[in-house]
């Protein structure tokens, strides 16, 4: 049963921040798999059950690798930054259908400076960013109610990155241009850091899905994906 994080995972994080490297993680490799990698697996596994009562299209898969608690290690392949670690404990409740990130979701970080939730999809392919578009486009109104109703809007704020100027096919002064020009569809909900240290802190996760539903229920319904 998840009991809740241990009070010293956002110092961890704070701690390979200045020494993200190979010697330091192998000498610190017991920190972090007991302030962050073992609790994070309990806390999937105490979700998985409530989580399908939100929709059983979603997975909490306790998994060390392979699931939805995003590894720490970076491909650091393609990027000028080489340091080999994440500073941050992702973890990802994908749809049973999406294959990476980039399909509707719900998401838990934690980091030094900022614990959150997130619902949506980040940086999707253009096919499915222009799906999402075209959904907008015709039925403007149940996307309104998704992203307006009260419960959404006292719990979330829509982030992301947006183009500067309308997406092709679409014009300036169309009444939902600010959200056609959306390149990201999240939903981010700030914590408190002390509510990760509780054992209701599945309790949280879950009310703030149900909020998000309708909202990540509508870019499911674009891709023709069931939710």
């Amino acid at each position: 049963m998840f009991t809740g994080f241990p009070e010293d995972i956002q110092e961890f994080f704070a701690t390979i921040q200045n020494n993200n490297r190979r010697d330091w993680f192998l000498e610190n490799k017991s920190w972090y798999e007991d302030s962050v990698q073992n609790p994070a697996l309990e806390l999937v596994r105490s979700i998985e059950k409530p989580l399908k009562k939100v929709s059983p299209h979603f997975t909490a898969v306790a998994k060390k690798s392979g699931g939805s608690i995003m590894r720490i290690y970076r491909d650091t392949r393609f990027s000028k930054n080489k340091s080999p670690y994440k500073t941050n404990l992702g973890i990802h409740f994908k749809h049973e259908m999406g294959k990476d990130v980039h399909a509707p979701g719900f998401y838990f970080h934690v980091s030094a400076h900022s614990i959150f939730i997130g619902a949506g999809i980040w940086h999707p392919e253009s096919k499915t960013l222009n799906q999402i578009r075209a959904l907008i486009d015709d039925d403007a109104a149940r996307f309104k109610r998704s992203r307006n109703s009260k419960k959404f809007k006292s719990k979330f704020e829509i982030g992301g990155d947006s183009l500067k100027r309308p997406p092709r096919g679409y014009e300036k002064d169309h009444p939902m241009i600010e959200d056609l020009k959306r390149k990201d569809h999240i939903a981010i909900a700030s914590l408190d850091e002390k509510q990760i240290y509780r054992a209701d802190l599945i309790d949280v996760l879950i009310e703030h899905f149900k909020a998000a539903k309708p909202f990540v229920r509508f870019l499911c319904d674009s891709i023709y994906l069931p939710c």
